[in-house]
């Protein structure tokens, strides 16, 4: 989420209700919303680092609140994220190391491993497809985060049909 506020704020400076308010226009009903809690906590942790700087603004009939801008740190640490790749595919998959390890020990059966994890990938699928249909064609952001998601979850399914006919 670090990053993430950061980009908000290289946008324009704000207080933590409306970086909260931004992530959630911005990337709608497929993002989770975040916890105002963990942003006030991430914000914190910025400014500590030198990423962001606060500054207390007076308000008529309310508390004071803090708006933060982006240093000068920060916009090179960002600039850096956006610049970098980002990570690609596992090779350290957790659950291939279940089904290549545990039935070694006697633990469990291949088979059992991959019909689980094919129920569960399922089951997202059909979390994925209730969110798509609740979600309004005019909001692409969301609709290409869940079509994102449910390409990876039907490469998965592919994946497990792979390792059932390889290792089972």
């Amino acid at each position: 989420m670090r990053l993430h506020l950061l980009a908000l704020l290289a946008k324009e400076p704000a207080h933590g209700y409306e970086l909260k308010q931004a992530l959630e226009q911005t990337f709608g009903s497929a993002y989770p919303s975040p916890n105002i809690g963990q942003i006030y906590v991430t914000l914190g942790r910025l400014e500590k680092d030198g990423l962001v700087r606060a500054v207390d603004v007076e308000q008529s009939n309310r508390p004071n609140k803090k708006v933060y801008y982006l240093t000068a740190k920060g916009r090179d640490l960002l600039s850096i994220w956006v610049d970098e790749p980002t990570e690609g595919p596992r090779v350290r998959d957790e659950f291939f190391m279940k089904l290549v390890l545990a039935p070694l020990t006697g633990i469990a059966d291949r088979m059992a491993l991959i019909n689980r994890q094919r129920r569960h990938y399922l089951s997202l699928m059909g979390d994925l497809n209730d969110l798509l249909s609740r979600t309004a064609p005019t909001d692409r952001v969301a609709l290409l985060l869940i079509e994102g998601a449910m390409l990876h979850l039907q490469a998965d399914l592919d994946w497990l049909e792979r390792c059932q006919e390889d290792l089972a």
